[in-house]
């Protein structure tokens, strides 16, 4: 008796990807076209998988560079360059034997598949520190010496103290432990990378709940950046409390103090 195409896709879809192809020799002499575009779809499937873990093999070759060191954390911010908002940062301790995969930039993954993978990091990590630094404290002090502090706030909160830093591009000042900066360290170390995803989604949330506190300027679709819409807002409605004053000169003409 033929066994029918539905029968078959079941039984693919309910094997683990790495048994694919040894389940598609089974199949490899039936004609039937559909049959046969099912089991390309699904070896593709493996194909993609299989790239991806090849993929990320080389995103925790620092990882296995410094692997004399018992905790690598990697650390990442997001939040530079808006006009509004605080700069957030994050520091996050895989385990050795970390199995995450698609770990990336925060900016190369779309939305959706950052809030995947920072419920898969804060459940597979050792350790996940979070360092958010102000509006009136960048304004007091810039924007880098900020990112700074909430490096160190974020290293500070870790569970577990590292003995390695993992940075994106920068040397952190004032802590004690090794530190080895990697430029575009969020898309060559995946210790980095989970950092960057973190940040990223904790800063996003956080611009979400002001854009209720704070209507108008369209802080959950821009989150704080320089949008057309959101200059034009800051000009027709004026600074509100979580504008970075020394960013937004260029915009408003009135004393930015008053706005408080």
């Amino acid at each position: 008796m033929i066994e029918s195409i539905k029968n078959i896709e079941m039984k693919l879809k309910n094997l683990p990807l790495d048994e694919i192809p040894e389940a598609i020799l089974a199949y490899r002499d039936d004609e039937r076209a559909s049959v046969q575009k099912l089991l390309n779809s699904y070896l593709k499937k493996k194909e993609k998988l299989d790239a991806e873990r090849a993929r990320m093999e080389k995103m925790f070759l620092y990882e296995r560079q410094y692997a004399d060191y018992k905790a690598i954390c990697g650390i990442d911010e997001v939040g530079r360059g808006p006009l509004a908002g605080p700069v957030t940062a994050c520091a996050v301790i895989l385990p050795k034997d970390c199995k995450l995969l698609y770990l990336n930039d925060s900016k190369q993954l779309t939305a959706a598949k950052r809030e995947e993978l920072y419920d898969e990091i804060l459940a597979e990590a050792v350790g996940v520190g979070i360092g958010t630094v102000g509006p009136d404290v960048i304004d007091e002090i810039n924007i880098l010496q900020a990112t700074y502090q909430a490096m160190r706030i974020a290293v500070g909160s870790l569970p577990v103290q590292p003995d390695l830093l993992l940075n994106d591009a920068v040397t952190i000042p004032g802590l004690p432990m090794r530190q080895v900066p990697i430029i575009k360290g969020d898309a060559k170390s995946a210790s980095i990378a989970a950092a960057s995803i973190v940040a990223k989604v904790t800063r996003d949330r956080l611009m979400c709940e002001y854009d209720k506190q704070y209507p108008g300027y369209d802080f959950a679709g821009n989150k704080g950046y320089g949008s057309a819409a959101h200059i034009a807002a800051l000009k027709e409605i004026g600074p509100c409390p979580i504008h970075r004053r020394s960013f937004i000169t260029h915009f408003v003409e009135e004393d930015v103090d008053a706005a408080e």
